[in-house]
């Protein structure tokens, strides 16, 4: 019973994943503190399952920040690996570097750098850059309210027979709000468009929101809702992916 129950958890936190390696929640990923110094995250999990099938799962994930009075380095990574029967259902990894600097109450610059990989959405890799600002537009205990319009620069190949390759700029926006009900309970909510400047009819729009309740200094029990709409994937991947999870946090 524990053995599935770990299974399961899993196989919810890997399908989160695959939805979020297509645009990565930073948002999420920030560990608000009044302190200066180094915080981060660190899991991994490894399951392998017989009986009418073969079924591997794995995931590791990685995040650190350094935080200065105006400065703010972030690193993100993270990979997760599903098969059953030798058929891969998920197969993805990411490597996220930003730099935040704050300018005023009101005003931050943030520069990004990223790279992916998705063979089961049919993505051999994609190269993201970009820079832009993002504004506070609340602070208080209760409620902080960001939103940030950034420009970037993206580079794809596709896993088709031709190796399509796609060199563009897009716009990355993003409206994000961190409401604390009390000091064990707070909500997450990020809505990310992502439109091409050549072509406004191909664009992502990703929302994700994540509920967390402390049950310990360290820990959180956390449910996540994420929901993707790509109007314009790669050839045979759908417009469509939602997930819906629940997990663990450790905080260090």
């Amino acid at each position: 019973m524990i053995r599935s129950f770990s299974f399961t958890i899993l196989m919810f936190l890997l399908l989160s994943t695959s939805v979020n390696a297509q645009i990565i929640n930073v948002e999420n990923s920030r560990i608000h503190t009044d302190t200066v110094g180094w915080a981060g995250e660190l899991g991994a999990g490894v399951s392998f399952t017989k009986n009418t099938q073969e079924v591997f799962l794995a995931q590791m994930n990685a995040h650190l920040q350094y935080k200065t009075q105006k400065d703010l380095f972030l690193i993100l990574g993270n990979y997760g690996f599903l098969s059953g029967d030798a058929v891969k259902l998920i197969n993805n990894s990411f490597l996220h570097l930003r730099y935040n600097r704050k300018i005023n109450e009101l005003l931050r610059i943030e520069a990004f750098s990223q790279i992916l990989q998705n063979p089961v959405t049919l993505i051999d890799y994609r190269i993201l850059t970009g820079a832009g600002p993002r504004f506070k537009l609340s602070g208080s205990k209760k409620l902080k309210l960001y939103a940030a319009t950034l420009v970037m620069h993206e580079y794809e190949r596709e896993l088709d027979s031709i190796k399509t390759i796609h060199n563009d700029i897009r716009s990355s926006s993003y409206a994000s709000f961190s409401l604390l009900f009390n000091s064990q309970t707070e909500l997450v909510n990020t809505i990310f468009y992502q439109p091409l400047f050549t072509s406004i009819t191909d664009y992502r729009i990703l929302d994700q929101m994540k509920f967390s309740v402390k049950t310990g200094k360290k820990f959180a029990i956390t449910l996540n809702l994420n929901y993707l709409y790509d109007n314009a994937p790669v050839a045979g991947v759908p417009r469509i992916n939602y997930t819906f999870s629940t997990g663990l946090d450790y905080k260090f």
